[in-house]
């Protein structure tokens, strides 16, 4: 029982930490806006991760063409972690720290957004996905930890989780895609009377 409320209690101080950030909420909202435009203008949502990340990119992709609190329009976002056919193609032949990047220059164009989430940031296939994300001219998101790695200067925008472990670190990226798409459908596809 211990174990159970000891993670518990640093799941809800991670998440109060959170709430205490200001730079974190106005990230927050500033990602928000960046994605409205973007879909606004015709553009996408490109996700992209690892691991526990990958998952995450796939979810997040998932609410934008699905939805996520009402019915409404589908929302253009592609998650770059789902076609075995091209990730194996590319892993194989190219190495698998391309296997972000060459679907980046593939389906990437100018005034797209690319979602980049790595708990560690230095992720050597999600680092070249971003380089190549701002070669041609998309706008660079990344979810990462505390540290964040590589990926700030990367990024025009870098949402840092309050915490150096990884299932914390997780649990506040997929709480902020929430927000973020949350934000993004009340803004494209707003309720009648809201």
């Amino acid at each position: 029982m211990t174990a159970i409320v000891d993670f518990l209690v640093k799941s809800r101080d991670t998440v109060q930490s959170a709430i205490d950030d200001a730079r974190f909420i106005d990230t927050v909202a500033a990602i928000s806006d960046l994605v409205t435009m973007s879909l606004r203008n015709g553009g996408k949502l490109l996700t992209l991760g690892n691991g526990g990340s990958a998952g995450d990119a796939q979810h997040i992709a998932g609410e934008f063409v699905s939805r996520l609190n009402y019915d409404r329009a589908p929302a253009a976002a592609i998650a770059l972690t789902t076609d075995t056919s091209v990730l194996t193609a590319i892993g194989n032949d190219y190495g698998y720290e391309q296997v972000f990047e060459r679907q980046v220059r593939a389906l990437g164009r100018p005034g797209d957004v690319l979602l980049a989430i790595s708990t560690s940031g230095r992720s050597p296939s999600v680092l070249r996905a971003m380089d190549a994300g701002r070669e041609l001219g998309l706008k660079i998101v990344a979810f990462t930890g505390a540290t964040g790695g590589s990926m700030p200067e990367r990024a025009d925008l870098c949402l840092h989780a309050p915490s150096d472990a990884t299932p914390l670190i997780q649990q506040i990226h997929i709480t902020a895609a929430h927000i973020v798409c949350g934000i993004v459908e009340e803004n494209l596809f707003p309720r009648p009377g809201a």
